[in-house]
C-alpha cells in the first residue's frame, strides 16, 4: 500500500489562504482528493494536495502526460489570480504537511531571490514551424551542390545506388538544417531584443523551425507580439508561428526537492577517504582531487575496471557536494557525519535554471 502525503505544485509569493480544485481525470486516480490548498510559511506557502506518494521515475509517457497536464493546470490557474508562484518539479511530495513546512524554511533565502527575479515577469513559448514542408525540401533540394550531383548521377550509364540515394539525403538534410538554423537565429535576435532571457528547446519534429522560451517582463508583453507579428509577416508563406503565454517561468525556475540518504552519504565519504565525523567542502574538494589524481582512467589506461571506479568517485563527491549544500541553506559551515545530526539537513532545495 502506497504512503499518503502531501503532492507539491509550487511556491507562492503570499500566505493567504487559498484553495481550489483540480479535475478528476487529470489525477494518477479518480478516487484521489482534488482538493488544492496552501500551506504558509512566514510571507510564503506551498500550494499543495494530499495525495499518495508515488514514484514518477517510471511511469508510461500517457500517464505522465496527462499528471503533468493537471500539474501545470494548477500552477497556471493560480496564476490567472494575478499570483506570483515558481512551479515545483513534477512528481515532487512531501509525507505531511510539517515536511513541507521544513522544506519552506530550508529553501526560504533562495525562494524569496527567486521570486525577485520573476516579479512581474511571464514565460511565453513561441514555436515556428514550416508553412509547408514539402515545399521547403523541393527548395532545398535547388542547392546548387545537390543540383550538380543529382545531375552527375542522371548523366551515369550505372544508374543510381543505394548510396547515392543516401549521400542526396545527407546532402539534403544538411541544407535542411542549415536553413532552419538561419531562420531560427533570425528569429531568437528579433524576440530577445524584447525578452530579459530565453531558452532553446528541443525541436519535436523536422517540420519545426524554432521552439524557443522567452522571459518577458509583463509591461512588454504586447510589444513582444508585435515583434511576433513582424516576423509572421517577413516570414509569410514560408513559416506558421504559435506563441503559448502568459506562462509561469516554467523554462527558467523550477524548485527540485532532494531528499538524502546517510548511507549513501556515509559511502561516498567513505570513498574518497574522508574519515572524520566532521568535514568542510574544501575538504570535500581536497579529498576529491586526491582520488581523481589516483584513479583518473587517462593515467591508467590499461587498468581493468578503471571507468567505473573513476565513475564511483565522481558519484560520491556530488552526494557530498549536495549535502555540503544541504547544510550551506541553513547557515552550517561543517558537514557533520552522525546520523541524528543529518538528519536535520537532509533535504536539499535547489532550482533548475
Amino acid at each position: 500500500m502506497e504512503r499518503q502525503g502531501m503532492y507539491i505544485y509550487g511556491i507562492l509569493n503570499s500566505n493567504a489562504s487559498l484553495q481550489l480544485s483540480i479535475p478528476k481525470d487529470l489525477l494518477l486516480e479518480e478516487s484521489e482528493s482534488n482538493g488544492v490548498y496552501a500551506i504558509a510559511y512566514q510571507d510564503i506557502s506551498a500550494l499543495v494536495r494530499s495525495s499518495e506518494i508515488v514514484d514518477y521515475t517510471h511511469m508510461r509517457k500517457d500517464i505522465l502526460a496527462r499528471l503533468l497536464v493537471g500539474h501545470q493546470t494548477v500552477i497556471e490557474r493560480v496564476m490567472t489570480a494575478q499570483t506570483t508562484i515558481i512551479p515545483m518539479r513534477l512528481g515532487t511530495h512531501a509525507l505531511d504537511e510539517a515536511e513541507v513546512r521544513d522544506i519552506l524554511s530550508k529553501g526560504y533565502n533562495l525562494i524569496k531571490r527567486i521570486f525577485e527575479r520573476i516579479s512581474d515577469k511571464i514565460e511565453i513559448d513561441l514555436v515556428a514551424t514550416w508553412s509547408d514542408f514539402t515545399a521547403t525540401i523541393k527548395d532545398a533540394g535547388e542547392v546548387k551542390e545537390i543540383k550538380e550531383f543529382k545531375e552527375e548521377l542522371l548523366r551515369n550509364s550505372k544508374g543510381i545506388t543505394v548510396d547515392d540515394q543516401m549521400k542526396i539525403g545527407f546532402m539534403l538534410k544538411k541544407a535542411l538544417d542549415e536553413k532552419r538554423e538561419k531562420y531560427a537565429l533570425k528569429i531568437q535576435d528579433a524576440l530577445k531584443t524584447v525578452g530579459i532571457n530565453y531558452k532553446q528547446h528541443e525541436l519535436m519534429d523536422d517540420k519545426m523551425v524554432a521552439n524557443i522560451a522567452f522571459l518577458v517582463d509583463k509591461s512588454r508583453e504586447k510589444e513582444f507580439y508585435a515583434k511576433v507579428e513582424e516576423l509572421n509577416i517577413e516570414f509569410a508563406e514560408k513559416l506558421n508561428f504559435r506563441c503559448v503565454g502568459p506562462l509561469p517561468a516554467y523554462s527558467f525556475f523550477t524548485i527540485e526537492i532532494k531528499k538524502m540518504q546517510f548511507n549513501d552519504v556515509n559511502l561516498a565519504r567513505k570513498r574518497l577517504g574522508i574519515l572524520e565525523d566532521r568535514s568542510s567542502k574544501d575538504d570535500i574538494k581536497k579529498a576529491f582531487h586526491r582520488q581523481v589524481f589516483i584513479s583518473h582512467p587517462d593515467k591508467n589506461p590499461d587498468k581493468p575496471g578503471i571507468e567505473k571506479e573513476y565513475d564511483e568517485i565522481m558519484r560520491s563527491y556530488n552526494i557530498l557536494l549536495d549535502y555540503a549544500r544541504a547544510c550551506e541553506q541553513v547557515g552550517q559551515e561543517s558537514l557533520i557525519f552522525n546520523e541524528d545530526e543529518f538528519r536535520k539537513n537532509a533535504v536539499l532545495v535547489k532550482v533548475r535554471e
